[in-house]
């Protein structure tokens, strides 16, 4: 099993920023596709924005102009700049990564354990 660690999450007033960190382990052989989704109770999961190995992103209509995604592979780390945030922001983040284990490994999808991002109006 992979684990990828979340770090950022937290309380901020309407038109602060947040930034959040998902680090994967060092030992992957190969991170393709990375990202991060949120979810709200009683809604399923939405995707916010990802990334790829080659830095291609691509983001939900409603984040855009407002969250950055980047990553380093030398890290393994996949980073969400929130800036603009708004109310309805407000959600459990959960970043998501495309991992190949070990050379011979077929990929598979793994999760981050969540951070909660509340934004207060």
């Amino acid at each position: 099993q992979v684990q990828l660690v979340e770090s950022g999450g937290g309380l901020v007033q309407a038109g602060g920023s947040l930034r959040l960190s998902c680090a994967a382990p060092g030992s992957i052989y190969s991170i393709n596709l990375m990202g991060w989704y949120r979810q709200t109770p009683g809604k399923t999961r939405e995707l916010v924005a990802s990334i790829t190995r080659g830095s291609s992103t691509n983001y939900a209509d409603s984040v855009k102009g407002r969250f950055t995604v980047s990553r380093d592979n030398v890290k393994n780390t996949v980073y969400l700049q929130m800036n603009f945030l708004k109310p309805e922001d407000t959600a459990v983040y959960y970043c998501n990564a495309e991992i190949q284990r070990w050379r011979w490994d077929s990929s598979g999808m793994y999760w981050g354990q969540g951070t909660p991002v509340t934004v207060s109006s």
